[in-house]
């Protein structure tokens, strides 16, 4: 005859070591969870690629290109900042705390008039925007911001001009010539406000080669100046001067075949 043991005491107990099997719902939470934070990453990932230089522009593009740029390239303006993506988040994240000064560029640097001038630079400009700093000039710059090549020709407004006439007075208020040519004196222009006819006979940049008249009924008419502006044919009866670079030439520190442009940790608090 056989006598069945008891099981002891303490085998049923339970123990300290044991552990509960994972429950169905802790593993889809969990699941789902690592699927938001991947497709998040991805999605930024994503996202800050398509705003980087020649990446995207289709995307992101605000207007149509100004009159004579329109095979011009995003990142032919819009350079790429220093550093890389992770350099740039990390430094404005600590500015954000208090541990740097100034935040950093992201992702490409502000359209300078360096940008402009790579390609527009002219020698015999009459109006080049570093004259505009002068001191006597504060109240145009104020006005007008002649200084910035941007401040009439600012770009994705499909047009070659983008002030309107007139800001001429901003300068020549009080002008009088010497031996003035013109049958009508240029100080009675300025003084019976005629601002609309400056242009009619100068050329703002200098960039045609003709013989001012000596007349101001044979001056360009307002009409035709204004549908040049905005992207129409040219009504200067002469030859340009010089035509703007077909290609932006590379500045000396992008010459050197570096796809990353060394990140300096400048400026942080002591």
């Amino acid at each position: 005859m056989t006598t069945s043991i008891p099981p002891s005491s303490k085998s049923l107990e339970p123990s300290a070591h044991s552990v509960p099997p994972p429950s169905r719902s802790g593993n889809v939470t969990k699941q789902r969870r690592k699927l938001g934070v991947t497709l998040g990453v991805l999605f930024s990932v994503t996202f800050f690629a398509a705003m980087l230089p020649s990446r995207g522009q289709h995307l992101r593009t605000p207007g149509q290109m100004n009159t004579g740029h329109e095979l011009v390239e995003c990142a032919d303006c819009h350079r790429a900042a220093p550093g890389t993506l992770r350099q740039q988040l990390q430094a404005n994240v600590r500015y954000l705390l208090g541990l740097r000064r100034t935040a950093v560029e992201f992702g490409a640097k502000p359209v300078s008039n360096q940008d402009c001038l790579a390609c527009h630079e002219r020698p015999f400009d009459r109006h080049p925007v570093f004259r505009f700093n002068e001191p006597r000039f504060e109240a145009a710059r104020r006005e007008l911001g002649p200084q910035n090549c941007t401040s009439c020709h600012a770009e994705h407004n499909a047009a070659r001009v983008t002030v309107g006439g007139g800001f001429c007075v901003q300068c020549h208020s009080d002008m009088f010539v010497h031996d003035d040519p013109l049958d009508v004196p240029h100080d009675e222009l300025a003084a019976t406000e005629r601002w609309d006819t400056c242009l009619g006979c100068h050329d703002f940049h200098s960039g045609h080669v003709f013989e001012l008249p000596t007349a101001l009924d044979a001056r360009i008419d307002a009409q035709s100046l204004d549908q040049y502006f905005s992207g129409g044919p040219n009504p200067y009866p002469a030859r340009p001067r010089s035509t703007a670079r077909a290609q932006r030439p590379k500045p000396p520190d992008e010459q050197r075949d570096s796809s990353v442009t060394p990140f300096r940790h400048t400026d942080h608090k002591p």
